[in-house]
């Protein structure tokens, strides 16, 4: 657990705590200092003394991004390629998998806008097949089973949606496709840096994750981990001269890591940013954060039980940092501005995020309160004083 005296120190160093209350930590949260000051330094040596030289003099410290990757889900280096965001790591994996026509992907209610858009748009059309849910919001894990037959080839989860604080049971859902031998894509972007992710727990075969979001890292970051058992299966939809190497007037080789699915160019800057988040989060300790996170969401969701006019759309039996909410007679928009005004950071979405679960829920938009660890109860009371006023 954090104590008063960790969430002070951890305050001191996180400048942006001084200026805002920033509860939208799901969108693009506040980074460390030494996440902040690691990228200006990078980038000062960059325009010193040239980008390839400086790449050269810090190729060791910037190889050890995929270690501190690896360590903090518990893969190994080999397992983990860098690229620019979640999205861009999740369609990597996707597009890699040898898609034939009848294929089908389950998927859960919560999924992402962008997840969905990938599997409507492939030319093969895979048929997509969605888990029902439970009386309590949970996904209905019997049903699940029942779903998967000899034309599934792939399960896609999003563990945390972008819409509310579910947490959809990863772990179980691993072990039922490792049983039956079926890829499982993870996409953990809201919940590295968050929730104790541990892709051997789990056991997903690929996981995407992003870097701006509950990692602390600079936007523009993002990771995908591919389990090593499961890299000869996929082929990269784009090579280029890092991913593979060019031996002959027809012939190539791919790598054989998971760094098949980068490309040659990439910020390094913001690759030490995303070096630097990944080693401030191991040291605070992921279970830690999970608490600390848990204990400020209950703390708000509490509060809005005390409020009819405000109105708490989260499901499930585990519930993570996001808390998503609507206020009788107030647009998502309003809200937000409204908080805005008073030094409040949050952020809404509408149903094109998440249309299955949206329209399942009959919503068609949320305000979200993203907590962190370095949040505290004082600006969670401020918040929900502010609401209450907000008839």
């Amino acid at each position: 657990m954090l104590s008063n005296k960790d969430i002070a120190r951890l305050r001191a160093e996180t400048d942006g705590v001084q200026h805002v209350i920033h509860f939208n930590n799901a969108g693009s949260a506040l980074p460390p200092n030494v996440v902040r000051d690691t990228v200006i330094d990078y980038w000062k040596q960059e325009s010193l003394l040239g980008g390839y030289e400086i790449q050269a003099q810090r190729a060791n410290e910037l190889d050890e991004t995929y270690y501190s990757l690896a360590r903090l889900i518990n893969a190994q280096k080999e397992e983990i390629a860098i690229v620019e965001n979640a999205t861009s790591a999740w369609n990597a994996a996707f597009q890699a998998i040898d898609w034939q026509e009848g294929d089908e992907i389950i998927c859960n209610r919560p999924d992402y806008a962008s997840n969905y858009l990938a599997y409507l748009h492939h030319p093969k059309k895979p048929k997509v097949k969605v888990i029902p849910t439970t009386a309590s919001g949970d996904e209905d894990l019997e049903a699940f089973e029942k779903m998967i037959n000899s034309r599934t080839k792939l399960v896609s989860i999003t563990h945390i949606p972008t819409n509310s604080g579910h947490v959809a049971p990863a772990e179980q859902i691993g072990s039922i496709c490792r049983s039956r031998n079926i890829l499982f894509l993870l996409d953990a972007c809201q919940s590295v840096g968050q929730y104790p992710v541990d892709v051997e727990k789990i056991k997903c075969d690929m996981l995407s994750a992003t870097g701006r979001k509950y990692l602390r890292a600079p936007r523009g970051t993002g990771f995908l981990y591919v389990r090593k058992e499961i890299l000869p299966q996929l082929t990269p939809y784009v090579v280029d001269l890092h991913s593979a190497t060019w031996t002959g007037e027809q012939t190539y080789t791919i790598r054989t890591d998971a760094r098949k699915f980068e490309n040659w160019e990439g910020n390094r800057a913001n690759q030490l940013g995303l070096k630097a988040a990944a080693d401030y989060a191991h040291a605070i300790g992921l279970e830690a954060i999970w608490h600390r996170i848990q204990a400020l969401a209950l703390e708000v969701r509490k509060g809005f039980r005390q409020m009819p006019h405000v109105h708490c759309h989260d499901e499930g039996s585990l519930l993570a940092g996001i808390v998503s909410f609507t206020v009788s007679g107030h647009s998502a928009a309003q809200v937000q501005q409204y908080l805005l005004k008073e030094g409040i950071n949050v952020s809404w979405n509408g149903t094109p995020n998440t249309y299955l679960d949206m329209t399942a829920k009959g919503l068609s938009e949320i305000v979200r309160v993203c907590v962190h660890y370095y949040n505290t109860e004082e600006e969670v009371s401020k918040l929900l004083e502010l609401l209450q006023k907000l008839k």
